[in-house]
């Protein structure tokens, strides 16, 4: 039978991700349009154990669909993984009749989702919030499109200046476990290589490679690194590659959160917009642990275990070839 769904709350947590406001405004919107009471979260888990739960109507989320970050705000919460601190947020749920939560972030939200709802029945819909592109289950999460513009941009100013003093650059983008944004920013940036967690390139032939470009007169070299690699940070990789070969005036950045900032491209503001929609949706037909996610165009439903621990993802085979063929 399903769960008559009365009471509704969201929150975002971990790191945040350009369109989680345009998904916040359309779980809001949705839920009261269906006659729904409707609670945001401040601050994540933190705030369910503070009982930091404010009701919120259709103007709560106006004229926030261009903004970066989280109006909730995020945070992460040590407290939530204890049994302590769920049993507060539990109560403090339970206190305003809230029956049907709504978690937006990454890995680390759905698995505070998946033992919150396992223990206590509350009924748990998440929604994959994080530039990593990491989750199983949705081909894109929220912000990753916008990350990926903001670092291209990024290095188009950088190989404005590395072309004009013949200049090598190592440029350290986010993904600790994924090279979804390296690889695709090196591809649309035209890198000369990138160095992925999934698929070791060995130093050697790294330096072969920008040796090739150096025979072929480049005036330039950009290095995109996921800072998941096997050989370290960016810097300890510059370290390495210019002891043995100090054609180019080597220089190195670290994007850092600069990648998770700024105004939401159009795909996430629509694909915020259709997660948030879709997460209220299901949640009152009666879904619960489960993730709603974007695969080919539809949005579709994976088991939070699933999104948590498959992992049969890899990186596109056309992509990695092109990272070769074409910046020669």
């Amino acid at each position: 039978m399903e769960p008559n769904i009365k009471n509704i709350a969201v929150l975002t947590s971990g790191g945040d991700a350009p369109g989680m406001n345009a998904c916040i405004r359309a779980i809001i919107r949705t839920g009261i349009y269906h006659g729904r009471s409707m609670f945001g979260v401040m601050q994540g888990y933190q705030g369910l154990i503070d009982n930091n739960i404010i009701p919120m109507d259709a103007r709560s989320v106006s004229n926030i669909l261009h903004m970066g970050g989280t109006i909730l705000k995020t945070a992460r919460c040590m407290a939530f993984k204890e049994d302590a601190g769920m049993e507060i947020a539990f109560k403090n749920l339970k206190a305003r009749e809230i029956d049907g939560l709504i978690v937006i972030g990454g890995d680390g939200t759905f698995t505070g989702a998946k033992r919150f709802g396992e223990k206590y029945g509350i009924n748990v819909i998440g929604v994959p919030g994080t530039i990593d592109n990491d989750l199983y289950g949705s081909d894109f999460t929220l912000g990753y499109d916008t990350a990926v513009n903001t670092i291209i941009e990024a290095i188009d100013k950088i190989r404005d200046t590395a072309d004009s003093h013949d200049r090598l650059f190592f440029i350290e983008v986010m993904g600790r476990d994924s090279g979804c944004l390296a690889l695709r920013t090196a591809i649309a940036s035209g890198a000369e290589a990138v160095l992925l967690p999934e698929k070791e390139t060995s130093l050697k032939d790294l330096i072969t490679k920008l040796q090739s470009g150096v025979n072929t007169k480049k005036s330039s070299s950009i290095v995109i690194v996921s800072e998941g690699n096997k050989y370290g940070g960016a810097y300890d990789i510059a370290k390495s590659v210019k002891r043995k070969f100090d054609h180019y005036d080597t220089k190195v950045t670290i994007l850092g959160h600069l990648q998770r900032g700024g105004s939401p491209s159009g795909f996430d503001r629509i694909l915020g917009s259709r997660l948030g929609y879709s997460a209220v949706n299901e949640l009152i037909k009666g879904a619960s642990m489960q993730m709603v996610g974007l695969r080919g165009n539809e949005i579709k439903l994976t088991s939070l275990e699933e999104a948590l621990h498959a992992h049969n993802y890899k990186l596109e085979d056309d992509l990695l070839e092109m990272t070769h063929v074409l910046s020669i």
